[in-house]
């Protein structure tokens, strides 16, 4: 065992000496690992900063809350309207349309709000330092129905505790990350299915509270399709017609996307989709367009079922009678999420790189008439796009 260990550790830093050390790419090697070493360190800097600013804000804030409880200092009506305020937009999807007036600790809320929704908002009030009694005067309703104050909105999930809330704040995570690194390094000293057990666990925290991320997203088990997010803009010289053709045509899409082997219509809208992932493994799903506006807006998502769950939407817009701004907004939940995502971008096959470079590809067939793909060249023509489409077509 101790032998097997000692080979596979020469052998990852040879590996990684040949890596460093090539004569033709290894000083543009070098300089890209130390830029991104300072960068790294520039931002765990401010990091750090932000996250002991926040402890520090937090202990002045738990000192000031034990000094309240002793003073019983009085609080005005202008500070009890504005602490309840504050904290009724984390559990009506309206506070908008709620009225809050306070009198001598009595507060009157009312407005219209949703049946659903009543016992939290009550609940929330009377739990405000400084609230002697709530008086409900709210107009309740089962619907939106046409009601102008209740249209929109998003469901709130209330006054969560903060280790289960989405996003954790600096001091948060600062103080979890200690703890989950302890965790680990004490489980590596540990025998039996205990070490191992910390270990990943405490590994897992450490992972949580770098990356901000819940662990469903971390590893794509009940994170839907919000699991890795992207967003591109490019200026394309072509009409906005013209532009937006093109991407409707998702057959030609294997043509200039190195990463995709194929793509089938299989009409009403579907279409599937197969593309080479990390080590050349091939995996399929189907897509969906939801939403279709003709030179403005393309929509879609993932079939129910399917292997990567992902959504988007392409818009088009025109900047002038031969110039087109396109915006790409992406959601997708790869195998094991974004730890899934960490691996493929070791083989540079995760699709922030790979849109990058068929966005180019694409630029380049519109402009100057063709383009390079895995070492063949794709003309516009081949793709549909005629000689007057490309400003320097062939």
């Amino acid at each position: 065992m101790k032998t097997t260990r000692s080979f596979l550790t020469g052998m990852g830093i040879g590996m990684a000496c040949m890596y460093m050390l090539d004569p033709r790419l290894g000083r543009r090697r070098r300089a890209v690992m130390r830029d991104k070493m300072i960068h790294s360190a520039r931002l765990s800097q401010c990091a750090l900063d932000t996250a002991l600013r926040d402890l520090s804000h937090r202990m002045r804030g738990v000192v000031c809350e034990a000094r309240n409880l002793v003073r019983r200092d009085q609080i005005s009506d202008q500070v009890l309207e504005a602490r309840i305020r504050s904290r009724i937009g984390r559990v009506v999807s309206h506070p908008h349309a709620i009225q809050v007036s306070c009198e001598d600790g009595r507060c009157m809320v009312s407005g219209p709000i949703l049946r659903h929704e009543v016992d939290d908002l009550i609940s929330c009030v009377e739990s405000v330092r400084g609230v002697k009694e709530c008086i409900d005067h709210l107009e309740v309703h089962d619907s939106r129905g046409t009601f102008p104050a209740l249209q929109g909105g998003v469901r709130r999930d209330g006054l969560r505790f903060e280790l289960m809330q989405s996003n954790w704040a600096p001091g948060t995570r600062l103080t979890m990350g200690i703890l989950g690194g302890a965790m680990a390094a004490a489980g590596i000293g540990r025998r039996g299915i205990a070490g191992p057990l910390m270990t990943t666990m405490g590994l897992a925290l450490v992972t949580r509270c770098v990356t901000n991320m819940e662990f469903s997203r971390l590893f794509g088990i009940g994170g839907g399709r919000r699991g890795i997010c992207i967003q591109k803009s490019i200026e394309i010289h072509a009409p906005v017609e013209q532009v937006y053709g093109f991407w409707t045509r998702f057959e030609n899409f294997p043509r200039f996307m190195s990463h995709l082997k194929e793509v089938r219509d299989l009409g009403n809208g579907r279409s599937r989709w197969v593309a080479m992932g990390p080590a050349g493994i091939p995996f399929q799903w189907e897509a969906v367009i939801t939403r279709d506006e003709p030179n403005e807006l393309l929509c879609w998502k993932s079939a129910e079922g399917s292997v990567i769950e992902s959504a988007g939407r392409i818009r088009f817009e025109r900047c002038d009678d031969n110039c087109t701004r396109i915006h790409i907004q992406m959601t997708y939940n790869p195998p094991a999420g974004a730890i899934g995502h960490a691996i493929a971008r070791l083989f540079a096959v995760d699709p922030k790189h790979c849109l990058d470079e068929d966005l180019i590809r694409l630029k380049s067939l519109f402009e100057n008439g063709k383009t390079h793909v895995n070492s063949h060249i794709v003309t516009a023509r081949e793709l549909g796009i005629r000689d007057s489409q490309a400003v320097g077509a062939m």
